[in-house]
């Protein structure tokens, strides 16, 4: 009975799970970890005194007397190696190879000046002729701007005679004290009216009459 019990419970459970993950979701992803220290020990393992593995004697000395073969072998490599590395070293500094690598580095050292000096040549050819080009660029720059001010010049002074000469065809007919009298006698003869209306075509059409 309290085997079927159970059987059901966790039956219902298995249904109600889906739902249960759909209404409130786990806030923690569920894992499995170590215990910590103030975990208790399993009940299972509540009594048991934990005991080293035996050891065989005569196997422990054979394992040691091996780990002792293999740290010697492993110095020695290293030993070995070691010497190898700096024999090369001192090669490279004092030995026969240092004065093939002084040489190598003497024409390494040649060949790149050469390549400099033949830079250094072809961007001052070029600076050169950069220069050349803005000069000739500034002048012709200069030239034009000479020209342009010199018409500006010329139609100014063209301009001001203009006024000149206008100014004095108008002065023929201004009123001096020498034709002061001459100018009112014509006055008196010729009189004028501006008192006049004109229609929408600009046309006089209506004078008043000097008497």
């Amino acid at each position: 009975m309290a085997a079927s019990l159970c059987l059901f419970s966790r039956c219902n459970v298995l249904r109600a799970a889906p739902r249960l993950l759909q209404l409130r979701p786990p806030l923690v992803t569920p894992r499995r970890g170590r215990k910590s220290r103030a975990d208790p020990p399993a009940k299972s393992k509540a009594g048991r005194i934990k005991e080293p593995p035996p050891v065989d004697p005569e196997e422990l000395v054979v394992v040691k007397a091996r780990y002792r073969e293999y740290g010697a072998v492993l110095g020695a490599l290293r030993a070995e190696f070691k010497e190898e590395v700096l024999r090369k070293q001192y090669e490279e500094k004092v030995g026969s190879l240092a004065a093939e690598r002084l040489k190598h580095e003497t024409e390494e050292h040649r060949m790149l000046m050469a390549w400099n000096d033949a830079e250094n040549a072809r961007l001052c050819k070029l600076r050169e002729e950069r220069y050349v080009r803005e000069q000739q660029e500034e002048e012709q720059q200069k030239w034009q701007e000479a020209i342009a001010l010199e018409a500006s010049l010329h139609e100014f002074r063209k301009e001001r005679e203009q006024e000149i000469l206008q100014l004095q065809e108008e002065a023929k007919h201004f009123i001096t004290p020498e034709n002061l009298d001459q100018r009112i006698e014509e006055a008196l003869d010729n009189p004028k009216t501006y008192n006049f209306a004109i229609d929408k075509e600009g046309r006089v059409a209506k004078r008043t009459i000097v008497p």
